[in-house]
């Protein structure tokens, strides 16, 4: 699919329209890049996070652990991981309008539009250019890149640029309100990555759990970077929350452990009947200073094909620096036998496979799959509807019932087959309005259930239970409610 502007637009209007996400502190006109999620998207943002969590600790062949590590670390972790150093990305700005741009996403933009307008082989090389040139921190090649093909300002107009330069991305606060022993100011950062809150408790978790290699501790947390271009609705936050693993693994083994980390990825992804011609692999051209392998899955947003998921092989590079930092020994006694030495493999500071993906980015690749408009019209009749289809066991909500009339004891009915069901998913109760309203509002929140109470419920204990992607309907007894939710959302 190509780029779709108005498709991105009308699934960020349906967002805000249904309670799914609200621009923050929008009375006061809302703050660049910062989203609120309303009732129904804190819904599906929490079944994202809980499939996620039980598919990597309580469904996955692998031993995994979860931790919650506070967002607020000791500043030596940053100088430690590298961030402080490198944590970077090349900026341009405009000398006209004082705008600053993230250079790839300002050559991106310019490919984009070349793209739309039929120039895909200049697209194409100009991306290439940019990709060799940001591997070999090219910056003044990056500039040439730029102006050879009169990139504009989106503001001025003009393409008069200044040099590229390196802005470091992390926040950062005062901790306390005390000055350190050494006179230096309690400056700390909030954690960009949610990565070193593992590891730095890696030999909390492997003692206290008695933890043998290999072995994964898995986190879900927020984490913060000051982008200068965030844009794209929730795909580029400046607050946004991740939902990491660090696999460890013994040295020598991570190419077979990271190969079976990208299929066991892409296989999640695969689960949630997410169609697999969505999704590609990108190999990193330039690897992170911690890597020896990266590659990321994609997804194939509205806005085209755009990171989803990555997954690093980090060797034992931030292990190794905590070590050296902290003065604190981070080594692991294997006992298992050497094959070719005969001897225990002894002590060793393990490898690490990372999995990382970004629950936003998640949140909207769901969304973005999710979003149908039908055109239902016929010969009488014009009709249409957006319906939200959603995989059942992440639609916010499971089941809606409906009682045809707010009097005769149907709403009644109604009631106790929610307190019936309740406990066991989420349920919603709507008498207002026509049936036929109320169907289209619940298929535009990607309910996949509704079911209509009505005269005849009173006479047999059945209702008509009607399924949102298809529209069929069937009358069943309402004891069999139940069981036919739990086995869609299992």
């Amino acid at each position: 699919m190509a780029n779709d502007t108005n498709r991105f637009q009308a699934i960020i209007s349906h967002c805000k329209e249904y309670g799914f996400i609200f621009p923050s502190s929008e009375i006061y006109d809302g703050l660049q890049a910062v989203y609120d999620y309303g009732q129904m998207g804190a819904e599906l943002k929490k079944n994202i996070k809980d499939y996620w969590w039980k598919s990597m600790t309580q469904l996955s062949d692998e031993n995994i652990v979860g931790i919650d590590a506070a967002i607020f670390m000791h500043p030596t972790t940053w100088k430690a991981s590298g961030h402080v150093d490198n944590f970077n990305d090349p900026m341009i700005d405009n000398k006209d309008s004082k705008k600053r741009y993230r250079v790839d996403h300002l050559i991106e933009g310019f490919a984009e539009e070349q793209s739309a307008t039929g120039n895909e082989q200049l697209a194409k090389d100009t991306l290439t250019a940019m990709d060799a040139l940001i591997a070999k921190d090219d910056f003044a090649g990056l500039k040439k890149l730029i102006e050879d093909n009169k990139i504009k300002c989106a503001i001025s107009g003009t393409c008069n640029w200044t040099d590229i330069r390196q802005f470091n991305l992390m926040f950062s606060t005062e901790f306390g309100n005390t000055v350190s022993s050494d006179g230096e100011d309690n400056k700390i950062y909030l954690r960009p990555e949610t990565a070193q809150g593992i590891f730095v408790n890696f030999l909390n978790v492997q003692k206290t759990g008695r933890m043998k290699i290999p072995f994964g501790i898995a986190q879900i947390g927020k984490a913060f970077r000051n982008e200068i271009v965030a844009r794209q609705f929730v795909f580029r936050m400046r607050e946004f929350e991740q939902m990491e693993m660090q696999f460890f693994i013994r040295p020598g083994t991570q190419k077979e452990w990271y190969e079976k980390w990208k299929s066991t990825r892409l296989d999640w992804h695969k689960s949630l009947g997410m169609p697999a011609d969505k999704y590609k692999f990108h190999n990193h051209v330039k690897l992170a200073h911690y890597a020896d392998a990266a590659c990321d899955i994609e997804f194939e947003f509205p806005i085209g094909f755009k990171e989803l998921e990555g997954i690093h092989s980090r060797t034992d590079f931030d292990l190794k620096q905590h070590q050296e930092y902290s003065k604190k020994k981070m080594q692991y006694f294997d006992n298992d036998v050497d094959p070719e030495t005969g001897k225990p493999f002894g002590n060793y500071i393990p490898y690490v496979i990372e999995t990382s993906i970004g629950l936003d980015r998640m949140f909207l690749a769901v969304m973005s799959q999710a979003y149908t408009e039908e055109d239902l019209s016929t010969e009488e009749k014009k009709d249409e509807r957006v319906v939200l289809k959603f995989p059942a066991k992440l639609a916010p909500i499971k089941m809606a019932v409906l009682p045809l009339t707010k009097k005769d004891g149907l709403p009644e009915i109604a009631e106790k087959i929610i307190a019936d069901c309740k406990s066991q998913f989420r349920c919603f109760y709507e008498e207002k309005d026509s049936i036929g309203k109320r169907y289209r509002r619940m298929d535009a929140l990607g309910t996949p259930f509704c079911v209509t109470v009505d005269h005849q419920s009173k006479e047999d204990n059945t209702v008509t239970i009607r399924h949102r992607d298809s529209m069929e309907q069937e009358r069943i007894p309402i004891d069999k409610l139940k069981e036919i939710v739990l086995n869609a959302i299992a």
